[in-house]
């Protein structure tokens, strides 16, 4: 099915995709104790340290929200607040080393759970599914920097 026979019919079975793709990732995630937001969380401050109003801009959610998720990773030493040292107001998120050996652990459980999954397909077509949801997160990184520009 292609964009061009039936767009609304498309978009729709893509998007019920990316709904059942999100359940598939938390339960992937699960198994080390993260939530889809914290493992987002993890994934922008492999980036570089950021404020906490950074990463809400970033992350789509409220500052209290990442508060809270910041909360919970710093308690288990996967990140660490630091003061900024010219501006006593702001505090930077970073990884711990075990925040990025975490953050390795669950890109490889998510990668292995949807490997998994494409494998229900033959392989022409687990290649192009795969390959499809690569393109998105390509999609999603500039649209995300697009709002981001105008902003």
């Amino acid at each position: 099915m292609s964009l061009k026979q039936s767009p609304s019919r498309t978009a729709l079975e893509a998007a019920q995709a990316a709904t059942r793709l999100a359940r598939q990732v938390a339960l992937a995630l699960g198994d080390l104790d993260l939530s889809p937001s914290q493992y987002r969380l993890l994934l922008f401050l492999s980036e570089g340290n950021a404020a906490a109003s950074a990463v809400a801009g970033r992350l789509a959610v409220s500052r209290p929200s990442v508060t809270a998720l910041a909360d919970g990773l710093e308690k288990r030493g996967l990140l660490q607040r630091k003061s900024d040292p010219t501006d006593r107001r702001r505090v930077a998120h970073e990884l711990t080393d075990a925040g990025r050996g975490t953050l390795a652990a669950a890109d490889a459980a998510m990668a292995d759970h949807i490997v998994r999954i494409a494998r229900c397909l033959d392989a022409d077509q687990a290649d192009r599914a795969l390959a499809g949801l690569a393109l998105w997160n390509q999609a999603l990184t500039l649209a995300r920097n697009q709002r981001e520009s105008q902003q």
